[in-house]
C-alpha cells in the first residue's frame, strides 16, 4: 500500500467510476484499475464490486475510505498548522515582566500585539526581575523584561527604557510645593525605598552620599514600584517610581514631581540563549517598541 494507491482510491470513490477518476486525474483507466487492484490484493479485501457493468464500494471499502477521509483532513490540518506556524510561529506566546512595567507598558503592548495576532493566545506574568531571568532561562517564557541588576548569564539582553526616576508624595505633603525634589529635600522624610539589592535604590544611596545631604527615614523597604505608589497614596511616606509604574496609579491620591539629579531605572529586554526568536516574538518586540 503506497500514496498513490491511496489518492487514486480516494480518487474512483468521489468520481463514482474508474474511467471518470482516470479522466479528472488525467491518467489512464488500466493505470488506476491495476492501481486498485495492487491495494485490493495489499489490504486483503476487495473494494469495489461489478454490479450491471459498473463499479459498486464493498461494504470493507465504505469503511476503508471512511479513513482514507479521516487521515486526508488529517493532513488538511497538518498543512494549515504549518501555515500558521511559518507565518505566525508558535500558537501562543509566554511574556515575563518586571513590576514597575507589567503594569503600562507591556499591557499597551499586548493590546497592539492581538490587534495584530487576536488568534494567539498570550501569558503574562508580572514577577521580581531575577524569577523573569530565570523563566527565560528554563522556557517557561518566550522574552523577558527584568531590571539590570539581574544576572545575565545564560540569556541574550539588550537595553530596553531608562526613564528617568519621578518622586511621589503623598497629597498634601509638605514637599508637593516644591517644583523639583532634591537630595536636600528627603533629609529626615519618611521615605518608601526598594531593597538594597535593587540597582535604582544603590543610584539614589550614591547620589545621597555625594550630595552630603542627610539621608531620609526609610520606613519601608519592597521590590514593587506598584507597591511603592499604593504606600504613598496611603500617606506612608514619599518613594521614587519609574514613570511607568504610576501610569496606574490614582492622580488624585499622590503628587509627581522630578527628582535632581536623574536616578534611572534601567531595563532589559532579554532572551533565550539557545532558541532563535520565533515570528510571534519578532512581532511581540516590536509591539514593544511601539509602546515605550
Amino acid at each position: 500500500m503506497n500514496n498513490r494507491q491511496i489518492e487514486l482510491f480516494a480518487a474512483v470513490m468521489k468520481a463514482g467510476s474508474v474511467s471518470r477518476a482516470a479522466e479528472l486525474l488525467g491518467v489512464t483507466q488500466p493505470g488506476v484499475s491495476r492501481a486498485i487492484a495492487e491495494l485490493e490484493r495489499s489490504l486483503g479485501f476487495r473494494l469495489f464490486d461489478r454490479v450491471r457493468n459498473r463499479i459498486v464500494p464493498t461494504p470493507e471499502g465504505r469503511l476503508f475510505h471512511a479513513e482514507v477521509e479521516a487521515s486526508f483532513r488529517g493532513m488538511d490540518r497538518l498543512r494549515a498548522s504549518a501555515a500558521r506556524i511559518r507565518d505566525h510561529g508558535a500558537g501562543q506566546i509566554r511574556i515575563g515582566s518586571l513590576s514597575a512595567l507589567g503594569s503600562s507598558l507591556v499591557p499597551r503592548a499586548v493590546r497592539r500585539f492581538r490587534e495584530m495576532r487576536p488568534d494567539i493566545a498570550v501569558t503574562l506574568m508580572v514577577l521580581p526581575s531575577r524569577d523573569v531571568r530565570d523563566g527565560v532561562v528554563s522556557g517557561a517564557f518566550d522574552l523577558g523584561l527584568a531590571a539590570d541588576e539581574i544576572d545575565v548569564s545564560g540569556v541574550l539582553h539588550q537595553p530596553f527604557v531608562s526613564p528617568r526616576a519621578l518622586c511621589a508624595m503623598p497629597i498634601g505633603h509638605p514637599l508637593c510645593e516644591r517644583e523639583t525634589i532634591t537630595p536636600h529635600d528627603l533629609a529626615g522624610v519618611d521615605f518608601i525605598a526598594y531593597v538594597p539589592e535593587d540597582r535604582a535604590r544603590q543610584r539614589l544611596d550614591q547620589i545621597l552620599a555625594e550630595s552630603g545631604a542627610a539621608p531620609p527615614h526609610v520606613v519601608v523597604e519592597t521590590i514593587y514600584a506598584s507597591t511603592v505608589c499604593s504606600l504613598v497614596a496611603e500617606g506612608v511616606g514619599v518613594g521614587l517610581v519609574s514613570p511607568y509604574a504610576v501610569a496606574g496609579a490614582d492622580p488624585s491620591r499622590l503628587v509627581l514631581r522630578p527628582f535632581e539629579p536623574a536616578v534611572q531605572s534601567k531595563s532589559l529586554l532579554i532572551l533565550p540563549l539557545d532558541r532563535p526568536k520565533s515570528q510571534l516574538v519578532r512581532d511581540f518586540i516590536d509591539c514593544l517598541m511601539a509602546a515605550r
